[in-house]
């Protein structure tokens, strides 16, 4: 357990969706917004990706608000200087895996439950917002007990997720009842926010009411990610000197387009010679070395590793492009708006979210279409003045509509709107 004192524009049609546009206010008007929120993060939080920096930068952007955040959350996971963490109590021979679905997960969410009943009656919060499908699950009980409103915060499709992780196949009888589970799921909650329009559509089509739905994309911390010289220190140690760096930075596994990238690899370096593939990111770091080795591509591609989030924007640096090939078609991918603050020419899989995300400066190939990707990574690396401006117009996009003080004052407001009552206030009592 970790008790921690804290520390410490908007898309056109989500906007007018939801009913929560971008003024360029951060939230100091709202009247009655809550102090202190409960986040439910049924994760192994921190784990240096996708939906834990949504958390962790939802949480910072709150607290510079004036929002206490408490985070409930599963028994492993990194401690962070400026969140308070509530563990739930391990159990032997219990854990979760880093990434997907598995058997242990209903046992260790029965755990935070457990631990969030504790911190509801240690501080008394006035609203539950809980992340992911189990966050519903787990925060519906707490509001049952509590008389607490619930906001739930997704980021994509339940079923389409555990497809993504070969859990069962699209079309078999495990998928459609996985569907009825999700469309009752999301009915759940008092608020939904979802991190694309496209989720928005997703939830109205399983039936969710509108008024109930509002796009809350995801932000970047643009001062942590910004434009800046190559670490000479990381240059050198990776052999990088006079590289044009091709940069990946997420999950490794299929779904995320790990293995197109490598099949990328051969097409451009046959056309860029002095091109190099820095891949960065867990799990799996083992299996894709091995599959690198065996296509012959080890002087032209590096995994280093594990990027912790404090150090990403450095790591980041080292690029002239930046790559994503994800093959999820619903799914968030926060990643892109950390290549874009630091200012890098974008090549993404061409799907509704990464174009929310990127614009019209974002360059696009289809789904699997490993030599289209190729190609717009090569005119990239050779068109270096065309690059440069690219990048420079993706960073002003991310500051102008996705940094954390803009978002985190629209997430406020629908507190406030959820839970106009005085700190402390039990709602049972």
């Amino acid at each position: 357990m970790s008790r921690q004192p804290n520390a410490v524009g908007a898309l056109p049609l989500a906007a007018s969706r939801a009913g929560t546009g971008h003024t360029g206010e951060r939230g100091a008007e709202l009247p009655g917004r809550p102090k202190r929120v409960l986040v439910i993060a049924p994760t192994p939080f921190f784990g240096d990706r996708g939906c834990h920096v949504r958390i962790y930068e939802e949480i910072r952007g709150l607290n510079a608000l004036g929002i206490e955040s408490y985070v409930v959350t599963y028994p492993t996971g990194r401690d962070l200087p400026d969140v308070e963490i509530e563990r739930a109590y391990g159990l032997p021979g219990v854990q979760a895996r880093a990434l997907g679905p598995s058997f242990a997960r209903p046992l260790l969410d029965v755990g935070v439950f457990l631990a969030a009943q504790r911190v509801i009656r240690r501080v008394q919060p006035a609203l539950i917002h809980g992340h992911l499908h189990e966050g519903i699950v787990i925060g519906a009980a707490l509001r049952v007990w509590h008389q607490l409103p619930l906001v739930a915060d997704l980021q994509g499709s339940l079923t389409a997720e555990l497809v993504d992780h070969g859990t069962f196949t699209a079309h078999g009888m495990a998928a459609a009842l996985s569907r009825r589970i999700e469309r009752r799921l999301v009915r759940w909650p008092d608020r939904i926010v979802t991190s694309s329009t496209n989720g928005i559509s997703l939830l109205e089509a399983q039936g969710v009411v509108s008024s109930h739905v509002a796009a809350l994309p995801d932000g970047v911390d643009v001062q942590a990610f910004r434009p800046r010289e190559p670490d000479p220190a990381l240059v050198s140690r990776l052999g990088l000197q006079g590289k044009r760096v091709v940069v990946f930075l997420g999950v490794l596994t299929p779904y995320q387009g790990v293995d197109s990238l490598l099949d990328v690899v051969p097409l451009v370096v046959r056309s860029v010679p002095d091109a190099h593939f820095l891949v960065l990111g867990y799990p799996n770091e083992e299996k894709y070395r091995a599959r690198v080795q065996e296509l012959g591509l080890t002087d032209v591609v590096s995994l280093p590793g594990r990027v912790n989030y404090e150090d990403a924007g450095r790591w980041l640096s080292l690029g002239h492009v930046a790559v994503s090939l994800k093959r999820s078609p619903t799914e968030a991918n926060g990643k892109l708006l950390n290549y874009m603050a630091c200012g890098l020419p974008v090549v993404a899989s061409d799907t509704v979210v990464n174009r929310e995300l990127l614009g019209d400066d974002g360059r696009y190939a289809a789904i699997d279409d490993t030599e289209g990707a190729a190609n717009l990574i090569c005119e990239l690396l050779s068109a270096r003045d065309r690059g440069r401006a690219v990048g420079e117009a993706l960073r002003r996009r991310a500051e102008q509509l996705f940094s954390w003080p803009v978002l985190a004052g629209r997430l406020a407001k629908i507190y406030g709107e959820l839970a106009p009552v005085p700190d402390g206030v039990n709602r049972r009592e």
